[in-house]
């Protein structure tokens, strides 16, 4: 039997859709963080007749995205989640840190209940923002009957919070799902699914339940040409618990990195190899000896390490 709950939980937590800028026609030299949440929603007039909360969580620009701000605002989706009227969540976001963002709370929650997304890449003051529209829409998913996991809601396409990943510096339709592609696309007003939504198995808010101040600490470095190992070296001295080498190709490294990430392995920093290419995964291979990161991305690939990490503390 589907659910009737048709309340939406909008939380913000500030980005360039509650950005501002001193002229309409501003477009990059704006100010991130700076309407509230209650405010973008009674813009759209499209949201007034609808169940909506609203509920201001942070109020940052998403380059500035921390610990703190993940901790609660995992706690506040759980709590809306837990209640029975409560069909769906809304997040607004930045769009820089979208993507790390959404596959924690998806590895953290996999909710049976839709947590959608959603940012801009205009701010608010801008003649033609994208923000009212993609609220708009994400509202519409959030209430969508069966509809299930963490998403992303940007330029009218659905994305898995577990796939999606920037993909474009300022263009409106400027994030995509690799080789996965969207789960849905919203089309004047109807969604037209095409795959299931996301599964999973929670690891629950007991993984990040730790003082911030004692996250492990998990950095990422680049492989390139020239690459040597003088950082890595300087990171495994001063206590780095966890690295992700941003690896060229399929997960090749340059072979002075190499050496010294072997190095750090062996005196127990964690290392997984991630890749710079846009699409694809590293594939493993029998002879490695650095083992590949399963996470689409190194920025994804970073935040699993760091739950893993973290959850072997609880253990």
């Amino acid at each position: 039997m589907q659910s009737k709950a048709k309340q939406v939980v909008i939380l913000g937590t500030g980005g360039t859709i509650a950005g501002t800028a001193a002229q309409a026609a501003d477009t990059v030299g704006y100010r991130a963080a700076q309407l509230g949440i209650a405010s973008l929603v009674e813009a759209i007039p499209g949201l007034l007749a609808c169940p909506l909360e609203t509920e201001q969580v942070a109020q940052v620009d998403s380059k500035d995205m921390g610990f703190s701000v993940w901790q609660a605002l995992a706690r506040r989706i759980a709590h809306h989640l837990a209640r029975e009227e409560v069909a769906g969540i809304v997040v607004t976001h930045g769009t820089d840190t979208l993507e790390e963002t959404g596959y924690l709370l998806q590895r953290l929650l996999a909710p049976a209940k839709p947590v959608v997304l959603t940012a801009a890449m205009r701010p608010a003051s801008a003649l033609q923002a994208d923000g009212p529209q993609n609220l708009l829409d994400a509202v519409l998913v959030a209430r969508e009957p069966g509809a299930r996991g963490v998403l992303a809601l940007l330029a009218g396409a659905v994305h898995s919070a577990a796939e999606v990943r920037k993909s474009h510096t300022y263009r409106l339709d400027a994030f995509c799902s690799g080789d996965a592609g969207p789960l849905a696309y919203v089309e004047a007003g109807q969604l037209r699914r095409l795959r299931d939504w996301p599964q999973g198995e929670a690891l629950g808010l007991q993984a990040v339940a730790a003082d911030v101040a004692d996250w492990p600490w998990v950095e990422i470095v680049s492989s390139h040409s020239g690459a040597d190992g003088r950082a890595v070296r300087a990171l495994t001295r001063i206590g780095v618990q966890g690295l992700v080498v941003t690896a060229t190709g399929n997960g090749t490294v340059h072979e002075d990195l190499e050496a010294a990430l072997l190095e750090a392995q062996a005196a127990g920093v964690r290392v997984w190899r991630s890749t710079r290419c846009a699409e694809g995964r590293v594939l493993p291979r029998p002879d490695d000896m650095l083992p590949a990161a399963q996470a689409g991305t190194p920025y994804k690939a970073r935040v699993e390490l760091l739950l893993q990490l973290l959850s072997a503390r609880g253990a």
